[in-house]
């Protein structure tokens, strides 16, 4: 028998047991993933919170003419209805379907939606000047502010800090980082980026006893409990519902819905002009 035969006809041994991580390290770990699951799901809900106010905006400015119009169109071929039988059930669903149309607001709601912290929007001021009011501008950010977004939150999140004040510094500078994406501020995010890496560095995590840590974990589910109950509120509205009907191209949604109310209110002029022709 060679060297090597009898070297490969020995018994190998056996690798020896490895050691077992500690609790704490085991749940120090969990912690951390859990950290880490809960800003992504902060990041998801913000993101969809910015998508559903954009959309709301967009949706109240291009089809809320057309609503108004139908609620007038009703209420007209309700009143010309009553006015015809002369029925008090007629008559009552005809005040009904008055008093649903918007009576002419006050200067406070006129302005609502017009006025920021610098005063009149542009389009307001075009308004008051008699002027052509442009559509307002459409803010969706775009896949690159998506990704700095997602970045800056990931990096800064105040879940991250270990003490009172950092906490404070990254809540405010996450609270920055929000107005610009709600902007769809690319620039903004950009230059709030290279702040926070010449900024002050995330202090370094130390092994925290398993009370703390337990204590951590229940932190972090009440925030998941939170965080859950706003998206379902957010996924659940009326302008949610729509928008998760069509998440890659809402625009067309739009399209769409103003096509039916077109429809609705050719049809309701066509009836409206029976009753009173």
């Amino acid at each position: 028998m060679t060297k090597s035969e009898a070297e490969q006809t020995e018994p190998q041994a056996e690798p020896g047991p490895q050691a077992e991580p500690s609790p704490e390290a085991r749940l120090d770990r969990a912690v951390r993933a859990a950290e880490q699951a809960l800003i992504e799901f902060e990041i998801a809900v913000e993101t969809f919170r910015v998508e559903v106010d954009n959309f709301s905006r967009l949706h109240h400015q291009r089809l809320g003419p057309m609503y108004s119009r139908l609620d007038e169109l009703d209420a007209q071929i309700a009143e010309a209805l009553a006015e015809r039988s002369g029925d008090a059930e007629d008559l009552r669903k005809a005040r009904e379907a008055r008093a649903v149309v918007l009576p002419m607001p006050d200067v406070e709601e006129l302005f609502h939606g017009w006025i920021g912290s610098e005063g009149l929007f542009p389009e307001a001021e075009a308004m008051l000047a008699g002027q052509t009011v442009q559509p307002p501008r459409k803010v969706r950010p775009s896949e690159e502010a998506r990704r700095l977004f997602r970045e800056l939150v990931r990096k800064a999140h105040p879940d991250l800090a270990q003490d009172e004040s950092e906490r404070e510094r990254r809540g405010e500078f996450i609270a920055r980082v929000n107005t610009a994406y709600a902007d769809g501020n690319r620039e903004a995010l950009l230059a709030l980026g290279e702040e926070w890496e010449a900024g002050p560095p995330p202090q370094e995590r130390e092994l925290s006893e398993s009370e703390e840590l337990y204590a951590r974990l229940e932190w972090l589910a009440e925030r998941k409990e939170l965080l859950a109950a706003v998206a379902s509120e957010l996924e659940t509205s009326a302008i949610g519902a729509m928008l998760k009907m069509a998440p890659e191209d809402p625009d067309r949604l739009l399209e769409e819905i103003g096509e039916q109310l077109l429809t609705q209110v050719s049809e309701r002029e066509a009836r409206l002009a029976e009753l009173v022709g």
